[in-house]
């Protein structure tokens, strides 16, 4: 396909150029083709699988402590290809090759090949994909599938749990990385180690890895457009993962990891599933570490883990059982880092002087050591460890040669009474980790979620890991469903606000403004959190609709700040739901007539001041620059940073000027005062800059 991509593109260009007539049209379509193949590409850098779920959930993550430096020659070349791309703005002036004949015949094949374009090009096949990924399905059949294991552990013993960053089992074969990594190899060859292991699609990056091996369940958003998860108050809330289960059984949870936990969500992960202790990069700077030891993600891998064995120190003289998960950092993709005490470490390849292979050598070093320490510890002999790759590497400076190779995760438990034994986990997923773990520690339990222990049969190990490699994964989407309907719970038509301004949906608490879509069964659709108003034009009609914002973006003249709900049925009829009833809780589609306009467009929130300031009370006058502003009168509000109490509240009249000036009275003094609009979504202000001034009326009316 790529040839035929190539050919299109240079095509077009021809085709650009064979009439004037509608030339700046055609460059601009080309233009913008060749901006999101560029697009695409980065993309595709950063996750080896082209726009994908991982793309989607970092979209909607935070991605803060993300290491942005280490992608910088990435960055610097998708910003050529960018200037590239805009070439073809350039081509209306190229006047000797314009013609002014043939211009209908010219635009008809422009448009013709620009479809094969697109058609041929990674753009449609990844959006076709997303698109049925993100389809309903009927997840039911496989309801009966999950597990929530509950009985007790026959023996509780300790866990350490060490993810090695990108560390797949394929570094370890010894053809194509002689030498690479023998202190792991020789673990391996002591404990259970499991062949053949591979990521099924919701478990192919950190924080999904960390989701499948102790959660048994893919890692999906939650349902809809949801770009703003730092407002879900709950990680997955209805999932019951390994940190759930064995706080049950009485353990403590301690998580460290040299990255920020913010970073994709991670931290809320585990602080929402039994983790006691979350020690992330935040940590580390807490304890003025020198700069040395921290790369462009976090705190090296050596530091980390020389606090993991510390801290498994300290759990194992207090008696009470323990897991304690490490993650490593330093094989990130795409060239790894060296710690300080690995500055020295080289390792000699065929394949030339590439850092990753003295970061992987290091890693196998440092995490070996770990493990010794805790094997002759006093504790080791009641301590089960495992050691294992948190996804498959992504594109880094060996992907060439891994390309070549059979890839695999790394799954390897050593303790006592482990028979060391190579497996070979046929159909057999990360899905399954956590499963298998608890499968090791009492046989009787095999399953979490929808991982199963891989001791078993893979004839008695019908899964969501098989389902994954059966008829091309056919039936796997089921999963993925059941995985999203986690987010909030099953079917519940109750909606409500909590004391703590959240919108309570299921099991789910989310921070307003928020859209919610129930189809017919009450099963929430899809979760809106960003451009509410704009979705809510656009949101199916004959679903129903529950949008929760303050008061003013559906009625005039509301100063009081409380929230409201309108609530909008499949026949067009609609109720307006106040603060009182809200926090009282209501039934959605119960009772809704034509109380309220459905037809009307809701407002939008847009602050207009940066920051919130002090302000004492008084008689003020807003004024506001701006580069654009609406053409539909809108109104000003005058709050409070917490957004309870609205201080002033002003109707403005857009003019021509580009200057907004109204007044504004305050009663009292406020700490934390700021400005914001209510916009039409399809309305627009763009401040150039702002100032709040006394008065002069007050001055010399007194």
């Amino acid at each position: 396909m790529a040839w035929i991509l190539l050919v299109s593109l240079l095509l077009l260009v021809a085709l650009t150029l064979a009439s004037r007539r509608w030339v700046w049209m055609k460059a601009a379509g080309l233009s913008l083709l060749l901006v999101a193949l560029s697009s695409w590409w980065l993309i595709d850098r950063l996750s080896g699988d082209g726009i994908n779920a991982a793309t989607l959930y970092h979209l909607s993550a935070d991605m803060e402590g993300a290491g942005v430096g280490d992608f910088k020659g990435y960055i610097a070349a998708y910003l050529a290809l960018l200037l590239v791309s805009l070439l073809p703005l350039a081509l209306p002036r190229i006047r000797r090759f314009a013609r002014d004949s043939r211009g209908h015949a010219s635009l008809a094949g422009f448009v013709a090949l620009f479809v094969v374009a697109v058609g041929a090009s990674p753009l449609y096949a990844d959006g076709r994909r997303i698109y049925h990924q993100l389809q309903p399905v009927d997840y039911t059949p496989v309801v009966a599938e999950y597990v929530r294991p509950e009985q007790p552990l026959a023996k509780r013993r300790n866990i350490v749990w060490i993810y090695g960053e990108s560390l797949e089992r394929t570094y370890l074969d010894q053809k194509a990385f002689p030498g690479l990594m023998p202190n792991l190899s020789r673990l391996a060859a002591q404990g259970l180690d499991f062949r053949s292991l591979d990521s099924a699609e919701g478990g192919g990056w950190t924080i999904a890895g960390l989701v499948s091996s102790m959660c048994g369940v893919p890692l999906t958003t939650s349902p809809g457009d949801e770009n703003s998860m730092g407002r879900m108050g709950r990680f997955l809330p209805e999932a019951q993962c390994l940190g759930d289960y064995l706080k049950a059984q009485g353990y403590s949870n301690h998580y460290v990891g040299g990255a920020t936990g913010l970073f994709a969500g991670k931290g809320h992960f585990l602080e929402s599933h039994g983790f006691d202790e979350v020690r992330d990069l935040e940590y580390f700077q807490q304890r003025k570490i020198g700069p040395e030891h921290f790369s462009t993600w976090g705190v090296h891998d050596d530091v980390m883990l020389d606090d993991a064995w510390d801290s498994f120190q300290k759990l194992a003289r207090k008696g009470q059982p323990f897991m304690l998960t490490a993650l490593t950092m330093d094989t990130h993709h795409p060239a790894g880092h060296l710690p300080v005490s690995c500055k020295d470490t080289r390792y000699e390849s065929r394949y030339g002087n590439i850092g990753l292979l003295n970061a992987l050598k290091c890693s196998d070093r440092l995490i070996y050591e770990l493990v010794q320490k805790i094997r002759n510890s006093p504790q080791g002999e009641d301590t089960l460890i495992v050691i294992a790759s948190d996804h498959l590497a992504m594109p880094n400076d060996l992907s060439r040669v891994l390309a070549k190779l059979d890839r695999e995760n790394l799954l390897l438990f050593l303790g006592k009474d482990i028979v060391p034994q190579q497996v070979a986990a046929k159909n057999g997923t990360t899905l399954d980790s956590g499963a298998t773990l608890l499968s090791l520690l009492d046989p009787k339990i095999d399953a979490i979620g929808f991982g199963r222990s891989l001791l078993l049969p893979a004839s008695a190990r019908a899964s969501a890991s098989a389902a994954a490699f059966r008829e091309d994964g056919k039936d796997y989407p089921r999963y993925l469903a059941y995985a999203r309907s986690l987010w909030t719970g099953p079917p519940n038509r109750t909606l409500r606000m909590d004391e703590d301004e959240r919108v309570v949906i299921g099991a789910q608490q989310v921070k307003p403004p928020v859209l919610l879509e129930y189809d017919r069964q009450w099963n929430i659709k899809a979760v809106y959190l960003e451009n509410t108003s704009r979705q809510f034009e656009r949101a199916n009609r004959r679903n129903t609709l529950a949008y929760v914002d303050r008061c003013t973006a559906f009625e005039d003249g509301s100063v009081d700040g409380d929230w409201c709900a309108l609530l909008v049925d499949r026949h067009s009829g609609s109720r307006l739901v106040h603060d009182a009833d809200l926090k009282r809780g209501i039934e959605v589609g119960a009772g809704i007539g034509q109380v309220a306009d459905a037809s009307a467009r809701v407002r939008q929130s847009f602050m207009i001041t940066r920051k919130a300031e002090k302000a004492n009370p008084g008689r003020y006058i807003l004024q506001v620059w701006a580069r654009q502003q609406p053409t539909r009168p809108f109104w000003i509000e005058a709050i409070s940073a917490n957004g309870k109490v609205v201080m002033a509240q002003q109707w403005v009249q857009p003019d021509a000027s580009g200057r907004i000036s109204v007044p504004l009275g305050l009663d009292y003094e406020v700490d934390d005062l700021e400005i914001r609009a209510w916009l039409d979504y399809t309305e627009r202000l763009a401040v150039e800059s702002y100032a709040l001034v006394p008065s002069l009326d007050a001055d010399e009316s007194s």
